[in-house]
């Protein structure tokens, strides 16, 4: 009988490519990966790994066996959302990440309102970002997140998650202002065509530029956008705080892309706003089999009960 615990530590392998990185996200030593691995493989009567330097290669059987492994560890969800339903009311830890903008302006009052339908229900949120959420689920860190993709930057699917759209937001372009006092953003604000985003970029090609720290989807999206325009931004400074990046622009400091729930607060006379045709689209994942967990259910209600009338919705569900 192949062991469960196995079968995840050969899945995570798939994913991170070496013992090392498996070790590091699952909080084991590498030579117990390597035995539980080795374990594995005599179970399964057959190579299952091929070692190429320091990283190591899942053979046809052993990726074939990943495959099995995600069915496995689906249905072993949704056997723990059929229990937790047959529970008489919610209690205990829910793990949730989430990255700053939602943070501060949706997670708040969903967990008002969820402590006030589920007072047994320990909601334990991490700021985490969107680009680390696949692998803290799969590892069950997290039981629940809030992600997001941008136009330029579209989330790949990951194996073993699901997603359910949550809303949508529009950009902006934040520029220190030449005018005494700016229009303040109101939404639904006429929105430019396609044609004419780059050219709102474009005119700031020669200034500095403000992104989100490198390896972030907010940074590759605001150089993707840019390249798009045809050039690459001259980053100045890398913050991740929309509220930091727009006194930033204040400061006269450089330009920067900033979704809708970037903007605190009343406008600031010091930027300009000019709106993009581009959206930021947030997301709410989980773990595949896990949709029909009372908890993470509750919690995505009340999730959609806190969006913001001026955000979008979607229109249908993934």
């Amino acid at each position: 009988m192949l062991d469960v615990r196995r079968l995840r530590l050969l899945r995570e392998l798939a994913r991170r490519g070496t013992i090392a990185a498996v070790a590091e996200a699952l909080a084991f030593s590498p030579s117990a990966v390597s035995q539980q691995l080795s374990v594995l493989e005599r179970e399964a009567g057959l190579p299952l790994l091929e070692r190429t330097g320091r990283r190591v290669r899942l053979t046809p059987a052993g990726q074939n066996l990943v495959r099995h492994a995600d069915a496995v560890l689906e249905r072993l969800e949704e056997a723990a959302a059929d229990l937790a339903e047959a529970r008489s009311g919610l209690a205990g830890a829910l793990r949730v990440g989430a990255f700053p903008t939602a943070t501060r302006a949706i997670v708040p009052a969903a967990l008002v309102a969820l402590a006030r339908r589920h007072p047994g229900l320990e909601p334990m949120v991490s700021e985490t970002d969107p680009a680390a959420v696949a692998h803290a689920l799969r590892a069950g860190d997290l039981d629940v997140a809030l992600v997001h993709e941008y136009d330029f930057v579209p989330a790949p699917r990951e194996p073993g998650l699901a997603t359910r759209p949550l809303y949508r937001e529009p950009m902006y372009l934040a520029a220190p202002a030449r005018t005494p006092v700016p229009e303040p953003v109101r939404d639904p604000a006429p929105v430019p065509a396609p044609d004419d985003q780059g050219a709102v970029l474009r005119a700031h090609a020669d200034d500095p530029w403000i992104t989100a720290t490198h390896g972030t989807l907010c940074h590759a999206m605001a150089v993707r956008a840019c390249q798009a325009a045809g050039f690459t931004p001259r980053i100045r400074h890398r913050v991740d705080e929309f509220a930091t990046v727009l006194a930033l622009v204040a400061a006269g400091q450089g330009v920067a892309v900033v979704p809708r729930l970037g903007v605190v607060g009343p406008a600031d006379p010091a930027v300009s706003l000019t709106r993009l045709p581009m959206e930021r689209r947030t997301k709410v994942a989980f773990r595949s089999g896990a949709a029909a967990h009372p908890a993470v259910a509750a919690f995505a209600a009340a999730l959609r009960a806190a969006v913001p009338p001026e955000l979008a919705t979607p229109d249908s569900p993934e």
